[in-house]
């Protein structure tokens, strides 16, 4: 079984009430509410969803494959998006699985592990009432802008390390651990890179999609995200020159010597 993290109405950007899985149809249909239900590693919840918003079959079908690529799909009046979160577990890269469904009166989020939880995008959303207010669409570029936010600080990581890396090989003959290790870095880079580029593309879908709980106003915040997928991108390649370059200087110090 998985776990209903929150299920939660809002009116006017506003919480009004803690809500029953089964509740959330009746709520999303009231005037200007809408209702946000958060669930962990979902079974039998989801079909309990896909019955009262009449979820399509095909984006249940990815749903429950699950590792599909980040992607988005419109169907009718409703979309499925599917993102990644990056985690280290040791040495390790992960990606968490996020899948999101959302239409006029809900957005339904599933994730599946062990990823920094949502808790703290909805503790901002309902901080900005006047924002949340827009309802569905501003909750989608909430967590979508937290999904992008997990990626830099690993960035950050993989870029001291590269550069602890250059300075050791400077001093030292490139020994076999260091190259086994800027060939993992390279490695993890590429899979990230996998999962940012598509980012993009879903950002300049969200901008253009003329769907009812979709407002004009809330395009240049899809926008803004865009820049910041566009910025991850470009650190990413400068991250691969570099371990690129660590290679280079290694034997070119072990050249000279």
């Amino acid at each position: 079984m998985g776990q209903v993290v929150a299920a939660v109405a809002y009116h006017k950007g506003r919480k009004v009430a803690d809500i029953a899985l089964n509740e959330g149809r009746q709520w999303a249909t009231k005037p200007d509410h809408f209702v946000w239900i958060a669930l962990r590693d979902p079974d039998s919840e989801l079909h309990t969803l896909q019955e009262q918003f009449n979820l399509h079959e095909l984006a249940m079908e990815d749903a429950i494959a699950q590792h599909t690529r980040p992607k988005l799909e419109t169907f009718g009046d409703a979309l499925f998006m599917v993102l990644y979160s990056p985690i280290r577990n040791g040495d390790r890269l992960e990606f968490v699985e996020t899948q999101l469904f959302a239409g006029k009166g809900y957005v339904i989020s599933a994730r599946y592990g062990d990823s920094a939880p949502y808790s703290t995008v909805r503790q901002r959303c309902e901080a900005r009432p006047l924002l949340l207010e827009h309802g569905e669409d501003f909750v989608l570029y909430a967590l979508l802008s937290f999904v992008i936010e997990n990626y830099r600080p690993l960035l950050d990581c993989v870029h001291t390390e590269l550069e602890d890396i250059e300075q050791t090989v400077l001093s030292r003959p490139l020994a076999q651990s260091d190259v086994e290790r800027i060939h993992s870095l390279r490695r993890d880079l590429l899979r990230l890179r996998r999962q940012v580029a598509p980012l993009s593309e879903i950002c300049q879908e969200l901008q253009q999609l003329d769907f009812p709980f979709i407002d004009k106003h809330m395009r240049p915040y899809f926008r803004d995200i865009a820049i910041h997928v566009n910025r991850l991108l470009e650190d990413l390649t400068g991250l691969r020159e570099m371990a690129d370059h660590a290679i280079e200087i290694g034997l070119l110090v072990e050249s000279s010597r």
